[in-house]
């Protein structure tokens, strides 16, 4: 079955290379990528959603591509739902006179000189990027199996398709010009249209996502939301190593809070947390990180780039790093200097965390300069710049 799925896969490939110039291009047709297909998240989505409640864009067909779309039984208003790597996902590449993806397209995707192709990114960079990673030599990739010079060679394909690449701050328009070797001419600094909600933000859309998701209303909520490990994986993918006691957070915590633990969307290994099932709520790895932002209370993470989007809310973060110096050293490589930038304190060790947050200790000053300097184009209008640039 695995050999005839790569045969098939190799035909759409060589016949789509064949016919999709001559494939007419409509000009009011918008294809949208959510991570190679997970689902329906992110900046596509955010756009999306704008493109459909706002009548000025009301002639715009939205084409949604995403994997195992029938089994997850979705419905997406104002989309036509396609599968992923499909012969109509194929067709759309050819047909759809914008694309709007939030990460690299493969090699195999063809762009002609009449479509405008948007790249969202999915966040603002802690960790180094593309470019940016310094390896030994002879260093392979875990995932793709691809030297450094293979992965390089993947983003500046992908880089040389991009119309405009979106940029949330004047920091990351730096770090995106050497990661991904782009001229500044193409990043539009818009701020990221995914958190246009983590400003516009009502009440009842706090209890609206709590109650979906039956949680106790008179609790507060610690959300726990760590990366992967480049060097932790199995032949499936990436695992994670849970290195906390969640019934000593419990013990501890529990009067006041609950946890939501989501981890990293690459994590794929199981958790057994059935001691503390009324304390902690796990969350799908694949499910979409932005509604969790706005019932959270406090956010604790380590490596996650999530940070830089939920210190919009003005809330407390806490980097629980019981790993720095390996994950610093050995795995990757920070674009800040994490002990002086980060708006949140770092701690090692589990029982100085427990305690910090019981005693509400948080420096919110820190926070605003933060705020400043990473997050000053989030205003909730993100989603309107970044439309009337590309759809002019």
């Amino acid at each position: 079955m695995k050999l005839i799925k790569k045969f098939l896969g190799k035909l759409i490939r060589f016949l789509y290379r064949l016919v999709y110039r001559f494939i007419p291009c409509q000009k009011e047709t918008i294809l949208f990528i959510s991570f190679h297909g997970r689902g329906y998240s992110d900046n596509p989505m955010a756009l999306h959603q704008y493109i459909t409640t706002h009548s000025r864009y009301h002639n715009y067909r939205c084409i949604y591509a995403i994997k195992n779309h029938k089994q997850k039984n979705l419905k997406i208003d104002n989309a036509k739902i396609i599968e992923y790597f499909s012969i109509p996902y194929f067709f759309y590449l050819a047909r759809s006179k914008y694309w709007i993806s939030n990460c690299k397209l493969p090699k195999y995707v063809l762009k002609k000189p009449t479509q405008v192709y948007l790249q969202t990114w999915h966040g603002t960079p802690l960790k180094k990027l593309a470019h940016d990673i310094e390896v030994p030599d002879g260093t392979t990739f875990y995932r793709s199996g691809m030297s450094i010079e293979e992965m390089r060679s993947t983003y500046d394909n992908d880089v040389s398709k991009y119309n405009y690449m979106i940029s949330p701050s004047s920091f990351t328009t730096e770090v995106f010009q050497s990661a991904f070797a782009i001229n500044k001419e193409r990043l539009i600094e818009t701020g990221y249209p995914r958190n246009d909600i983590l400003s516009n933000y009502q009440d009842e859309d706090i209890d609206r996502i709590k109650a979906e998701l039956k949680l106790p209303k008179d609790k507060k909520i610690i959300l726990y939301a760590p990366t992967w490990r480049d060097n932790s994986f199995n032949l499936k993918g990436y695992t994670f190593k849970l290195e906390v006691d969640f019934k000593k957070w419990q013990n501890e915590l529990g009067d006041e809070y609950i946890v939501l633990f989501k981890p990293h969307y690459l994590i794929i290994n199981d958790f057994d947390l059935e001691s503390v099932k009324d304390f902690v709520y796990f969350i799908d790895p694949k499910e979409d990180i932005s509604r969790l932002y706005l019932i959270g209370d406090i956010l604790i993470t380590d490596y996650s780039s999530v940070f830089f989007d939920y210190a919009i809310l003005k809330r407390p973060i806490y980097f629980y790093m019981y790993d720095l110096e390996s994950y610093r050293d050995e795995l990757r490589g920070f674009y800040l200097d994490v002990y002086k930038d980060l708006p949140g304190q770092i701690i090692e060790d589990e029982n100085l965390l427990l305690e910090e947050i019981k005693q509400n200790n948080f420096d919110y000053d820190k926070l605003e300069l933060f705020n400043l300097r990473f997050n000053n184009h989030e205003d909730g209008r993100a989603s309107k710049r970044v439309l009337e640039i590309l759809l002019k």
